[in-house]
């Protein structure tokens, strides 16, 4: 392979500016991720340990392997959604290693709002499922909730992809095989009971998980039957008398301890279907992309210096170099993984979608995973492009890029707008991971084009109404559209909605693929069915 030539000046006055601006994006994001990672109020937390309970992203932490990195998925989730609610929703959600194998974890944080279930936290659940049930993960939930939030009902209880989703997932996941693992640590109620009823294996506090349908009140006012919650949904009776819990525990740390023990007999680790070569780091220091990075949104990044600091010894057998060259296209390793490189360097033109839709083509049959970096404004525009067949040439990638049945992961690394964002495997294609740095945007347009584009059909609108419309009315019109697209294009807003997996920066961005693509190599192979190419 063709190691990529730098050409980057460390010493200019614009990489100096481009760093300082790019590492306060930083200081942002890790403010945010201490604030996610303490959990509920420091009283809430008190009482928590009170009660001889471990803190949940300790539970966590000793529940992996020592020294094994956990990748948080949706830890930003509900980002100022919800009063007294740190990002999170409530809930922990990723990838651990195990006993030597890879578990989807969910924990609830029952210092956050008792536990309870809003919209995000049930979206952030039903999405952890997802995951390992694309990647066929064990999947071991940490429960601790008090059941849904109730003024939430909207978005928890009637629709798909809400509460009830979990419990529909967990049985198509148990008919296909993946085991799944509920770990009991404190009050368990209502429809929340049968998150455990419906796995394989359950462990239980003693003295401290509690499961019923209703509650000692619910069933007094239901029944009139007074009984105490130890006898009505307790540890030893679900061991000894129901049969609905399989392993009791006497503390958090042996209820975890017995969860490892389980791991450990699933049975034989699936292999991967590619062993990774020895990885190399990159040539170029991973930390200068905070240089390289434009802090003006309407000056391009130079991604072929991005991508140099992202693959295996820089190195990038390019494909078709010469042609549609608004896009990157080239095989790489990443920490000894084969993949697909798809980085944009420019708008994307006819030769540039054609280019893709070859690729993509060429990375199916030789089963290699795709990476998309996207940094992108969209398709080109204009008589000549569309005479050109721009629109069919567009349907040929995206065509390519939804077929493809490889994985298939999304980083944002700039601007992401209108089909450019789709084309470049948006949200709405599945990709099976999806990430942004903290300088990602997504949306339509921009907020100046938005701007104009709808100050445009107000003119108009005026001009049939005999309005005399000046610059500063027009101004004033455009300003609140510009505030609108900056709030909605952020990519922390994006990862509140569970739009992303997440905001990771740009040195972490080698580690969380290569963790994904070694999740991902483990899964069995699926064929692609391509649609019908327009020539």
């Amino acid at each position: 392979m063709t190691i990529l030539k730098s050409l980057l000046d460390k010493g200019s006055e614009n990489f100096r500016a481009n760093e300082t601006h790019y590492r306060a994006r930083i200081k942002r994001l890790h403010e945010l991720r201490l604030e996610q990672r303490a959990g509920g109020p420091l009283k809430a937390r008190e009482r928590h340990e009170e009660k001889g309970k471990v803190l949940p992203r300790d539970r966590v932490e000793r529940l992996i392997d020592s020294g094994t990195p956990f990748l948080e998925l949706g830890e930003l989730a509900g980002l100022n959604k919800y009063e007294g609610v740190p990002p999170g929703a409530g809930i922990i959600t990723g990838i651990g290693m195990i006993e030597g194998r890879h578990c989807m974890i969910i924990a609830n944080d029952a210092t956050v709002k008792g536990g309870t279930y809003f919209g995000m936290t049930s979206k952030k659940h039903v999405r952890a499922q997802r995951v390992a049930w694309t990647n066929r993960l064990p999947v071991i939930t940490l429960v601790d909730s008090g059941g849904a939030f109730l003024p939430e009902q909207a978005n928890i209880f009637p629709d798909e992809g809400q509460f009830g989703s979990i419990f529909h997932n967990q049985v198509g996941m148990s008919g296909d095989g993946i085991p799944q693992i509920a770990v009991v640590m404190g009050p368990c109620t209502a429809g929340g009971a049968y998150i455990p009823a419906l796995c394989d294996e359950v462990v239980i506090v003693r003295g401290q998980g509690f499961m019923y349908l209703g509650g000692p009140e619910l069933t007094f006012a239901a029944t009139g039957e007074k009984v105490d919650a130890e006898t009505l949904g307790g540890g030893k009776m679900h061991c000894a008398i129901s049969g609905v819990t399989d392993h009791l525990a006497e503390n958090d740390a042996h209820a975890l301890a017995i969860t490892r023990q389980i791991v450990a007999h699933l049975g034989e680790k699936t292999s991967p279907r590619k062993i990774p070569i020895v990885p190399k780091p990159p040539v170029y220091p991973v930390d200068e992309i905070y240089g390289i990075v434009s802090r003006d949104a309407k000056v391009p990044t130079d991604n072929r210096e991005i991508v140099a600091r992202l693959v295996d010894g820089s190195e990038l057998h390019e494909f078709k170099p010469l042609y549609g060259d608004t896009l990157i296209t080239g095989w790489a390793r990443i920490h000894g993984h084969e993949v697909g490189i798809l980085a944009n360097n420019g708008v994307l033109f006819v030769e540039a979608a054609l280019k893709a839709a070859h690729f993509i083509n060429l990375c199916v049959q030789r089963d290699i995973p795709l990476v998309f970096l996207v940094d992108v404004n969209g398709f080109m525009v204009g008589r000549e492009v569309e005479q050109a067949g721009i629109a069919k040439a567009g349907a040929k990638m995206i065509t390519a890029m939804s077929s493809a049945r490889v994985p298939k992961f999304t980083v944002i690394t700039g601007g992401s707008y209108g089909a450019g964002y789709l084309a470049m495997l948006g949200r709405p294609f599945q990709p099976d991971a999806m990430f942004a740095w903290p300088n990602g945007r997504a949306a339509i347009m921009g907020p100046e084009q938005a701007a104009s584009v709808l100050a445009q059909v107000r003119a108009q609108i005026n001009d049939r109404e005999g309005k005399i419309w000046t610059a500063e009315e027009e101004e004033v019109f455009k300003a609140p559209i510009r505030r609108e697209y900056e709030t909605f294009q952020d990519a922390y807003n994006f990862a509140s909605n569970l739009w992303i997996d997440g905001v990771i920066e740009p040195a972490e961005t080698r580690d969380v693929l290569a963790l994904l693509l070694d999740v991902a190599s483990r899964r069995p192979k699926v064929d692609s069915h391509f649609g019908v190419f327009r020539f």
